[in-house]
């Protein structure tokens, strides 16, 4: 990887990391749903043990699969990681930071937070998977996770609080170059914030830890979700207008990820809200099924017009398999990564939870079929895009100010 690009660094490249440690989780979804883990929310080391030596080879096969792309790519992801914060740290110092943080660039801090709420999910599905006996002792990491997704979030709160107000002081939001979504990173990171509480709100039995995660969670949702209609209407009335940015392009996905994420925080506040203020252990699978058609639908909305719209600017030729380089290429994993994973959630929770297909049956695999389809093809996407824009060489990525925003 390059080292001490300075002035040349953007915000952006922590979208590498969050690519990687999201194909981490995307593994991990074959272990949630295709392996048994009768009582426990979800799949943990000795599920994992008994699937592995169990008498069913295809299944063995394929948790072997998972546990090698959880490893992989989590071991990207932390690389990727320290790489970006110590580039980062260097960044600070540069006349190119100063710019950043007084013009529409400063969206892209947003990465950070979005990314460090990615690292707190991959840590905890490795230790769930690789740690015997963890989940004897969950109910003391909850409040672990909860301190680091709070800190995360006041971060996050930070960032945006700055950036925000100086748009509203001044009205120096620059209409002309934001013909893309990109502003809408920052309803991406809340979301990941928000999906992140939802986790000890759905698995926790302690009341304290399940009322703090559902009331967070709530709260960054809502802020997500507000964010999502303002931003949304200011990006596609300049696209409209303008037609769309080229750099900026990718972002025109970037509602996939959120859908996905705002998804799976509706699954664990329902499943949480359930256990622990319904008493229900196996509440009706139903509403999440008519809420995950709806967002599934969406998402190949957006994934149908965004591959058009990215297809005839020549974006693909260009910048993946061109000689154009931007670090905002990486929010082309995202999106891969989001509809695969919810994929998993819509077809284990909408149809063998309510009994319209029947686990492991030829219905059941063709319907995976697109879902690992997209996963692989955002696997070999990220090969190129590492090679390209992470291979140290003396021809190092170049960004300039006005455009390092418009990448997301």
């Amino acid at each position: 990887m390059p080292k001490q690009l300075k002035e040349k660094y953007s915000p952006l490249y922590f979208l590498a990391a969050l690519g990687s440690g999201g194909l981490a989780v995307s593994f991990f979804m074959y272990l949630m749903f295709m392996v048994k883990h009768t009582g426990r929310p979800m799949a943990n080391f000795e599920h994992v043990s008994a699937a592995i030596s169990g008498n069913n080879i295809l299944l063995s096969i394929t948790v072997v699969i998972a546990l090698l792309g959880i490893i992989y790519f989590g071991i990207k992801h932390i690389q990727l990681l320290i790489w970006n914060m110590q580039e980062y740290r260097l960044y600070k110092r540069t006349s190119a930071y100063k710019y950043l943080r007084n013009s529409n660039a400063e969206v892209s801090l947003m990465a950070i937070p979005l990314t460090l709420g990615m690292t707190i999910n991959v840590l905890f599905i490795v230790g769930a998977v690789f740690v015997p006996n963890l989940w004897s002792v969950v109910e003391y990491l909850f409040p672990v996770a909860l301190l680091g997704f709070m800190g995360v979030g006041v971060y996050a709160l930070m960032i945006f609080k700055d950036y925000f107000t100086r748009f509203m002081i001044h009205g120096d939001l620059d209409f002309v170059n934001n013909n893309n979504l990109s502003h809408m990173l920052t309803v991406f990171a809340f979301s990941m914030i928000s999906v992140g509480f939802a986790a000890p709100a759905a698995m926790s039995h302690t009341l304290a830890t399940f009322v703090i995660g559902l009331v967070m969670s709530l709260f960054f949702a809502s802020l997500a979700l507000l964010l999502m209609g303002i931003k949304m209407v200011l990006g596609f009335k300049s696209i409209f207008k303008q037609g769309i940015d080229k750099v900026g392009s990718p972002s025109v996905w970037i509602s996939i990820p959120i859908l996905t994420l705002l998804g799976i925080t509706f699954v664990r506040l329902y499943m949480g809200v359930s256990h622990n203020l319904l008493h229900v252990q196996s509440p009706s699978a139903l509403p999440v099924f008519l809420v995950l058609v709806v967002l599934v639908s969406l998402q190949i909305m957006f994934g149908f017009i965004g591959y058009s719209v990215l297809k005839n600017i020549n974006y693909f030729k260009d910048y993946v398999q061109g000689p154009h380089k931007s670090p905002g290429s990486f929010a082309l994993i995202c999106p891969g990564v989001a509809f695969m994973v919810l994929g998993m959630f819509f077809i284990h929770w909408g149809f063998v939870k309510n009994g319209i297909v029947t686990q492991f049956s030829p219905i059941y695999f063709a319907m995976l079929l697109p879902f690992i389809y997209v996963q692989i093809k955002t696997i070999v996407t990220l090969f190129k895009l590492n090679r390209k824009l992470l291979k140290e060489d003396k021809q190092k990525t170049v960004i300039s100010d006005e455009n390092i925003y418009q990448g997301v």
